[in-house]
């Protein structure tokens, strides 16, 4: 009699497995988050390409930070597999560090729309999920304007180059409950470049290469279904 009721559970447990696992399956979930983004670049000058009024070669320059709301919608291709994209916009200005007065504005009010999809793997351990993922980044800059320091040498126009980068991703999720909302913590850090151009008239004027690079950090809560 042990036997078969031994056997009888092993029979109703491995029954039961199949439709746990089923329950289990998030595949086509999808998740937005509400985030707030702190974001970090460079901006320095890597190279001077055209320099009609003769700034020093010494010259140098840093964009400052920023913080910005920001909105990503996650795909769940299977439960460890995922493809996320964002949406948000964030504005900076270009100054000197070296080679004019630190300060200098040369770039002012650029804004940013960092158009970025990364594959994402989820590792499950339990409560926190952390994950990982890459994926490439287009870089649309849709406004900017000559800075301050530029109009006296008589500047009338700034523009910013788009450029396609990577993006490298980490971060971790938090279910709070058990309805689908949750807390979320991610850091991305992109490699790309832009070309500054400074116009007088119809005249290319001044041309740099700028490193970007920034580091884009964010947290804030997630709702998943």
């Amino acid at each position: 009699m042990k036997k078969v009721l031994m056997l009888g559970g092993v029979a109703l447990a491995l029954a039961a497995a199949p439709a746990v696992a089923q329950e289990a399956d998030r595949t086509g979930d999808i998740q937005l988050k509400l985030l707030g983004t702190y974001v970090a670049p460079d901006g320095k000058i890597t190279d001077i390409n055209v320099n009609l009024p003769g700034l020093p070669a010494t010259l140098q320059t840093k964009a400052n930070d920023n913080v910005t709301p920001t909105i990503a919608v996650e795909y769940f291709v299977t439960n460890n597999v995922s493809i996320e994209t964002i949406a948000g916009m964030t504005q900076h200005d270009v100054d000197t560090t070296a080679g004019l007065p630190a300060g200098a504005e040369l770039v002012s009010n650029a804004k940013l729309i960092p158009a970025t999809v990364t594959a994402k793997y989820h590792f499950d351990l339990g409560g926190a999920k952390p994950y990982v993922g890459a994926g490439p980044a287009y870089f649309l800059w849709v406004g900017d304007k000559p800075g301050a320091a530029t109009l006296p040498l008589g500047v009338t126009e700034t523009n910013l180059s788009n450029e396609l980068g990577l993006a490298l991703q980490a971060g971790f999720d938090v279910p709070v409950g058990e309805k689908g909302f949750g807390l979320t913590v991610d850091v991305k850090r992109y490699f790309i470049d832009t070309t500054a151009r400074w116009f007088v008239g119809n005249t290319l004027a001044i041309e740099t290469t700028h490193k970007l690079d920034p580091w884009v950090i964010s947290a804030g809560i997630a709702y998943r279904f």
